[in-house]
């Protein structure tokens, strides 16, 4: 790719991000210098749905994950290159864990707390896990999901670890004898405050940083597993120097922006889990260098949840997907009273439709600057300038060192606006998958990571996502894209969320059907219909409307279209047996 096929190159200077020049030696390097700076700052806190909450400052993280890392290096004797697994929501001590796994000079892995004892079983048995921290809500789970994995440790963890003594008493009896919310370990285990109790007695007089003597940037810090809403989730492996790339390219491109506008303080809500690329690397980890006091949301369900939320913490930035906003934007006592501290809206992951940006921007004043990421990229790809220049309805330009090819179906290089593939190179992208030579090789090839995704640049490199090439439905011959059919349906006043997938049929091909979740009940389909006809072309419109209370979604808030393409399948095979 040539200098002037980067249009994007307009926006900022190429030169502007050098990988030779990182943001720090070490993802511990980087750690110590955020908890020296910041010192007795607020770094994390942790409310309840009932309004209780305890708070963590970049000090006491600073010794407590310090504690962990010599507590794996030193107790439990792991080397580097080994793997300590957690499971367990946003807690105060999900940081303290992962942080610490980082300054050991180990790898992470995040497991979602809400997997099954087999979705479980099979990532430590993938990661080779050998130290599992879990969530005790999930203890009487533990003995079956770690059989036959290479796990000889088991740490386990409390939503209120951290919490003043009197609190967390009443908070735990409450859970355990009344609730009978926490059962019996099924494992041998000790707590996680035991475990740094241990740890702390190898700390005295040495420096963490020791730990992570020898250590390589093409190791790997982290596998992160996507989210196998397709079949097996796979483990990408970002190395150190993915991740500490692909925060200094974001530090490279909006960093001067964010601290002329005071960004050093800003008090995020972290609802998305920490088990999830976007929250740990754009949430925690960015938002730990930048200073900024993170509020997490261990059970941000039903959003009802959030409430004491907005009414404690003055939350300035909310990083978040489609589904967080639209959900807010259905409480009652959200949209009676917004935040009006607010100054940052950000969301990635899935996408926003328009109508939704502007509902949300006419309620709280405050504009989304919508990104584009993939586990596979560490986190961030693209992303808007956090300015006058942000272009809403595309995802922003490449990051500083970051290139992008739209590529058609044989490969070659697309002109500008015409859709197909988007192909990433940079710093950021994922060494490989775990174990999976041959998705590796679909993936990874020529230099480029193919990501399955749709979408176009415009002439001064915004680049535009359409919709992910799976889920292109071929109607009549024409390409359809779901998101489009989306959009539209959702700028009903009366359609709170949409998704639309494709059916087989034998006179189109490919059917679209929608799946509404209504605001209103009175809505119905010949409203729908009639809205879709003057914005959608005949063959585009959906020729089934089914209304749900609920679309199911992924931990993050994606939908989960497979569920939904298995229950039309099944609704068009009983309508054709009748």
């Amino acid at each position: 790719m040539s200098q002037t096929s980067k249009p994007w190159h307009r926006i900022y200077d190429p030169q502007v991000f050098n990988p030779d020049v990182l943001l720090a030696d070490s993802m511990a390097a980087l750690l110590s210098s955020a908890f020296d700076e910041h010192g007795d700052n607020p770094a994390f806190s942790c409310i309840l749905p009932n309004g209780t909450y305890s708070s963590l400052s970049f000090r006491d993280v600073d010794r407590l994950s310090a504690a962990c890392a010599f507590y794996l290096r030193e107790e439990l004797k792991l080397k580097p290159g080994d793997v300590v697994a957690i499971e367990a929501p946003n807690t105060l001590g999900y940081p303290v864990v992962a942080f610490g796994v980082l300054r050991a000079g180990l790898t992470l892995t995040g497991i979602n707390p809400l997997y099954t004892v087999e979705e479980t079983r099979h990532q430590l048995l993938d990661s080779g896990a050998k130290v599992l921290f879990v969530i005790d809500i999930f203890g009487d789970r533990v003995a079956s999901a770690i059989e036959g994995s290479a796990v000889g440790h088991v740490v386990h963890m409390s939503v209120v670890d951290f919490f003043p003594l009197a609190k967390r008493l009443m908070i735990e009896t409450v859970l355990k004898h009344v609730q009978k919310r926490v059962p019996a370990m099924t494992a041998p285990s000790i707590s996680l405050r035991a475990a740094l109790a241990r740890g702390t007695k190898y700390q005295k007089g040495r420096d963490v940083l020791d730990l992570v003597k020898g250590r390589s940037l093409d190791d790997v810090s982290i596998y992160q597993y996507t989210g196998g809403t397709t079949g097996r989730s796979k483990g990408a492996a970002l190395t150190e120097r993915n991740l500490l790339s692909n925060l200094t390219q974001q530090d490279s491109f909006n960093g001067d922006i964010l601290r002329a506008n005071g960004n050093l303080h800003e008090t995020v809500l972290l609802v998305l889990p920490m088990y999830h690329v976007y929250a740990l690397a754009i949430g925690a980890m960015n938002g730990l260098r930048n200073g900024s006091h993170l509020v997490l949301a261990p059970n941000p369900r039903p959003l009802s949840n959030l409430k004491p939320v907005f009414s404690t913490f003055d939350i300035t930035m909310l990083p978040g997907i489609s589904a967080l906003f639209s959900g807010l934007l259905a409480q009652d006592w959200f949209v009676k009273n917004p935040p009006t501290s607010l100054r940052w809206s950000l969301s990635g992951a899935a996408p926003l439709p328009q109508a939704l940006r502007e509902r949300w921007e006419a309620l709280t004043g405050c504009e989304i600057y919508e990104g584009y990421g993939l586990t596979e990229c560490t986190c961030v790809v693209t992303s808007p300038p956090l300015d006058e220049r942000n272009r809403p309805g595309t995802v922003g330009v490449p990051l500083p060192g970051t290139d992008i090819m739209i590529a058609g179906a044989d490969g070659a290089s697309l002109p500008v606006l015409e859709p197909g593939e988007v192909l990433v190179r940079g710093p950021q992208v994922m060494r490989e998958y775990l174990g999976r030579p041959d998705a590796t090789g679909e993936a990874l090839r020529d230099g480029w990571l193919h990501t399955g995704d749709i979408g176009f640049l415009d002439e001064e490199g915004y680049l535009t996502i359409v919709d992910r090439m799976k889920d292109m439905l071929i109607v009549s011959g024409f390409n359809v894209f779901p998101a489009d059919l989306e959009s539209v349906l959702v700028s009903h006043d009366m359609v709170s969320e949409a998704a639309v997938v494709g059916v087989l049929d034998d006179h189109m091909g490919e059917a679209p059907w929608a799946f509404i979740v209504r605001k209103d009940a009175s809505l119905d389909e010949k409203t729908l219909r009639e809205h879709c006809e003057t914005r959608l072309t005949n063959y585009k419109r959906p020729r089934r409307y089914l209304f749900v209370d609920e679309l199911p979604k992924s931990p993050v808030g994606k939908v989960l279209r497979r569920k939904l393409r298995e229950q039309a399948r099944e609704m068009a095979c009983g309508s054709a047996t009748q």
